[in-house]
């Protein structure tokens, strides 16, 4: 059972008389559309609304990164504007992510302007094993990021835990919390937790500014419980699939995956799991449907299926910022990124993308809230 919020003159508070912490996001003028500032009290980090994910540097399924190339590419996007990376689990078996921040920021310091530098932002995860919350074994954590990204301070860490029934995470993130006090950590944040945790864990003091969670045109579940307590206490979403790994592209629209090779593959890692996440919604046919309703869209305004997906998905209550993965060196998709931020989705627009979303399945219903599909035996 959710908590029972309510709003007070200072903030809000739950039923039991204990405060929640309320954190606020702003759109950063100076910028126009493409940055946002995501705080909460003292704490803030500002960043671009469209975040690149690194995640594809994990495995070889997306593609071999060459390192420099990688690089390279991290600069071409930063050039642009899109300056703020995500980054993939701080353990080296999930990938060199944190590595290439690395060898990418100390190329911005030696080649760019500091006024540069101040805008990059490097967003990183730790998902530790079940084991003890000390002191010792958090703060190991965070400066091994702290040394591979080569920062003083993370700009934002986001935890992520694997078993709910134990509460070592409460004391993992009090450990951050004061390390963060130390100034080794700008901002804490959450990835895949769900609402119910999300409230126990902000009335526990904790001073979370967002939670990273799967959001896409398919899957709104962050739009029913989890936005609801977003909106009460301020914390923002920072979305991932939201283009479903590519499926929500020209690429696939009038594509006949069923009979071999009649069709494009699926043959990422990203393609996979989305492809299940569409059976489970209501189907490829369906799905069709979807992708001709967008392709509509998308001509009228003379942009891309994915760029308006993403639009959508940042127009909806709560989010601050979506991923879209970057394949480093080997694919770029920066003209179709940035031209989210000139794209204005009218009322009719919005009511023909509704409808068909209507039409499927209810996720939360299928799968259950944010995260749950990590943790379902």
């Amino acid at each position: 059972m959710l908590l029972q919020l309510s709003f007070s003159k200072f903030g809000l508070k739950v039923e039991s008389g204990r405060r929640i912490r309320c954190c606020s996001v702003a759109n950063n003028n100076e910028d126009g559309v493409m940055r946002t500032v995501v705080k909460n009290g003292k704490d803030y980090v500002d960043m671009c609304r469209i975040v690149n994910g690194m995640w594809q540097t994990s495995s070889g399924g997306w593609g071999r990164i060459v390192p420099d190339n990688a690089v390279d590419a991290m600069l071409s996007y930063a050039d642009s504007g899109l300056n703020t990376f995500d980054m993939a689990d701080i353990c080296n078996e999930h990938g060199p992510a944190e590595d290439l921040y690395g060898i990418f920021i100390n190329r911005v310091r030696r080649e760019r302007p500091p006024e540069y530098l101040e805008k990059v932002r490097g967003l990183t995860k730790w998902v530790p094993p079940p084991v003890k919350m000390t002191r010792s074994f958090v703060e190991n954590a965070v400066n091994v990021s702290r040394k591979r990204m080569d920062v003083a301070s993370l700009d934002m860490l986001q935890f992520h835990w694997w078993d709910y029934s134990n509460p070592g995470y409460l004391d993992a993130l009090k450990h951050l919390t004061d390390l963060k006090e130390e100034g080794k950590i700008r901002t804490i944040a959450l990835t895949n937790f769900d609402t119910e945790r999300l409230q126990i864990i902000l009335e526990n003091g904790i001073p979370i500014v967002s939670n990273q969670v799967q959001h896409s045109i398919v899957d709104m579940r962050p739009q029913q419980r989890m936005a609801e307590v977003c909106q009460l206490t301020g914390v923002k979403l920072i979305t991932y699939g939201t283009v479903m790994g590519g499926l929500l592209s020209e690429k696939f629209l009038d594509a006949n995956i069923n009979i071999p090779f009649a069709g494009p593959p699926i043959n990422t890692p990203s393609l996979q799991k989305y492809k299940r996440m569409v059976d489970a919604w209501g189907g490829w046919g369906l799905f069709q449907i979807l992708l001709q309703t967008l392709d509509k869209v998308a001509s009228k305004h003379g942009v891309s299926i994915s760029t308006v997906a993403v639009k959508y998905i940042l127009d909806q209550p709560a989010v601050a910022g979506s991923m879209i993965g970057v394949r480093l060196g080997l694919a770029e998709h920066l003209q179709d990124s940035l031209a989210i931020f000139s794209l204005n989705l009218d009322e009719e627009d919005v009511n023909s993308i509704r409808q068909v979303c209507e039409r499927g399945r209810n996720l939360l219903n299928v799968i259950g809230d944010c995260g749950d599909e990590y943790r379902r035996a």
